[in-house]
């Protein structure tokens, strides 16, 4: 069968084709259509079928990666929104927690407040209370004043409503009832519920994050519309699924109703992209590493798995989010981020970037800031006449005037400036890095660092060796190995409650039962979508602090019936796991599982081994020797260096450095003292100098 990966950027849309049965592998990229991402989408799956002559109606799944939820927070574009909640607690979402993003600053804006998802006169308030610990009524819903708020807020031109209560994550009843009427009042509406979206406690994160749910549902729903409406007129009768920000699959209605699940779609599938290029390679402790134009996107993958973010540290757009994600940290580092020097005469890169358009001088579309790309053109690590694998000519006097007038200021010459930016920019990501490794107990010297992205093999091999990582991996197809990752993942769903349990106490009986509960639950949504019990994997965890603490950690759950012994080694685990993140732990202490989660796996066609073309001998790959700057024992020199195309390396074969690699999607910088060799999976492995 015939699979199709489609990831959406802001620049590129990428595509990807992978025959199961042949192990043939194609790419294509099209300009992004941002006035209707789906456009571009089906032009890119189009063209492809057409290049390798394949009949679009053979296409068995089309796996997909949007960024519309993402764009709409990030720019505060989203639907005009309207909440229904709590009589006396209509100010959650905008007071917060008395918390702001820079704690001792007197001027800066706090994003709930200054880019509020519900503007505060589109917030009602209805009679009703649940109580804890288990959600008994206390006020009944006051279901009158739930119309009124309903017709009201239809009457302001509100799109999207989000009802959110307190305490509906123990008992959801109110909520469904008040979304039913919501509907019968006003049913062109988006609504949504807490308790369908993150039914977990912390109301501040909870509202948030249903109101931002409703914030970008119309657009989400509509684009996943428009997408199933042009595959059915292109003739394409492939099953959509669409990535979601924890790394699993879903079905286009699953995305519909709960579009917030996708808010690190792209990003996510970078990481399954790097993992199953190290996994190609044997390597399974890895640092995923994707340079994009405008960002560095970085993810940890330990023994084959990755790790997911924490409620106290998810935030998307200044907001806070407590849907499951992978844990991926991202900074203002890219190809057109702009070197300068600012107000304090300090030199800077980034976070600004020149984009797309006009994008870095060298571009020739009228850019006149020096960015990282014109840096690395003016070293010659890049071919003015072979970048894009040709189909785009670069303007090197255009780079050196950009980066001529940033010398004049710093004082430099032109290419101790270049050669600064790229050490300011590399020295920003390897700081970077260490936030996600070094700081949190990860030794990075353990593990490969997987480069791509359009500049993640630029820079790979001289980040690994500022942080000590030894060896770097770089993919087969660099420049789109995002889209490569929608092709090895599976469906995924999961579910979560809340239980405040006590080691010195546990309910036994309540712990097997929510999960059995759950697992049931499970297992009616995925056969709405065809799938069987004996087809489902399931895995337990659970969030787990010691008691008085007041963030989680996760762990895992033991299978089956869960009693004392069981359970012992969970808690084992969460002592390690806390002495893990924070240095120490408390073995005497009561530990308190405060959340239960169930995910739910269903396999589904995925990608192997990708074919790769190569040479017979290294003479056919070498294009040209040209002088290329490199800094060796302190001193900047220009350097012979080798440009040799990808497609042409015979495999098994070590190349020393200084040496640069060409191919259509990124070009693979080899700094001196450091080899590379094809290692016959497709993927390129170097081995970096001066790493420790």
């Amino acid at each position: 069968m015939r699979l199709i990966g489609v990831d959406v950027g802001g620049t590129f849309t990428d595509v990807v084709l992978f025959d199961t049965n042949s192990n043939d592998t194609a790419i294509h990229k099209v300009p992004t259509t941002v006035d209707d991402p789906s456009r571009g989408v089906m032009q890119g799956v189009l063209e492809l079928c057409r290049t390798v002559d394949a009949d679009p109606t053979s296409i068995s799944h089309l796996y997909h990666g949007t960024t519309i939820a993402t764009n709409a927070v990030l720019e505060y574009k989203g639907a005009r929104t309207g909440m229904i909640t709590t009589k006396g607690y209509r100010d959650i979402i905008h007071i917060g927690r008395h918390q702001r993003p820079m704690h001792y600053s007197i001027m800066q804006e706090i994003p709930w407040q200054h880019h509020p998802l519900v503007r505060r006169a589109f917030c009602k308030v209805v009679a009703e209370r649940l109580i804890p610990p288990k959600g008994e009524v206390l006020t009944k819903l006051d279901e009158d004043a739930v119309r009124r708020a309903a017709r009201e807020l239809g009457q302001q031109g509100v799109e999207a409503i989000t009802i959110c209560f307190l305490f509906s994550y123990l008992n959801p009843a109110h909520e469904e009832r008040a979304k039913s009427i919501v509907l019968e009042e006003f049913p062109e509406a988006f609504v949504t519920t807490s308790s369908s979206v993150v039914p977990q406690f912390r109301e501040f994160e909870r509202f948030t994050t249903a109101a931002m749910n409703a914030f970008v549902g119309p657009k989400v729903r509509d684009y996943v519309g428009q997408l199933g409406t042009a595959m059915s007129k292109a003739g394409l009768k492939a099953e959509l699924r669409i990535m979601r920000s924890n790394g699993g699959l879903a079905t286009p209605q699953t995305i519909a109703d709960l579009p917030i699940l996708t808010l690190l779609s792209g990003p996510a599938a970078g990481v399954l992209g790097g993992a199953w290029s190290g996994t190609l390679s044997g390597r399974r402790n890895l640092i995923t590493f994707d340079i994009g134009g405008t960002s560095a996107d970085i993810g940890v993958v330990t023994d084959g798995r990755f790790g997911e973010s924490s409620a106290r540290d998810t935030w998307v757009g200044g907001y806070p989010v407590i849907v499951p994600m992978i844990d991926i940290h991202t900074i203002g580092a890219g190809g057109g981020s702009i070197a300068h020097v600012d107000t304090g005469g300090t030199f800077k890169v980034g976070p600004q970037s020149a984009g797309s358009q006009p994008g870095p001088a060298a571009y020739g579309r009228g850019g006149m800031l020096a960015t990282v790309t014109d840096a690395n053109l003016v070293l010659g690590r890049l071919d003015k006449d072979n970048f894009l694998g040709g189909q785009m000519k670069l303007d090197l006097d255009a780079a050196r005037q950009a980066i001529s007038e940033l010398a004049s200021r710093l004082r430099l010459d032109l290419h101790e400036a270049a050669e600064g930016a790229i050490t300011v920019v590399n020295s920003n990501m390897a700081n970077a890095i260490r936030s996600r490794t070094v700081q949190k107990g990860i030794d990075p010297r353990h593990y490969a660092l997987v480069a791509f992205g359009g500049a993640g093999p630029l820079h790979g091999a001289e980040v690994a060796a500022m942080v000590g990582i030894p060896e770097i991996i770089v993919p087969p197809y660099p420049g789109i190995t995002s889209a490569m990752g929608l092709l090895t993942t599976d469906i995924k769903y999961e579910l979560l409650r809340t239980v405040f349990l006590l080691s010195t106490d546990i309910d036994f009986e309540r712990l097997n039962r929510d999960f059995a509960n759950m697992r049931a639950d499970l297992e009616d949504q995925f056969r709405a979508d065809g799938f069987g019990a004996a087809e489902i994997v399931f895995r337990r965890s659970a969030d787990a602090r010691y008691l008085g603490q007041g963030y989680e950690l996760r762990i895992d759950m033991p299978e089956g019936v869960i009693d004392a012994a069981a359970i012992a080694g969970a808690f084992d685990q969460f002592h390690a796991v806390h002495k893990a993140e924070y240095g120490h732990a408390f073995a005497q202490s009561p530990i308190e599982i405060v959340n239960i989660r169930l995910t739910g796996i269903a396999p589904t066609p995925t990608i192997r081994r990708a074919k790769m073309p190569a040479g017979d001998n290294l003479r056919d790959a070498l294009m040209k020797i040209d002088g290329c700057f490199f800094r060796r024992s302190g001193r900047l020199e220009q350097m012979d260096t080798a440009f040799y195309r990808r497609e042409l390396l015979p495999v098994g074969q070590s190349i020393e450095g200084p040496t640069i690699i060409l191919q259509t999607d990124t070009t693979t910088v080899v700094p001196p003292g450091s080899t590379i060799v094809a290692d016959g999976t497709g993927n390129l492995i170097i081995q970096v100098r001066g790493a420790q």
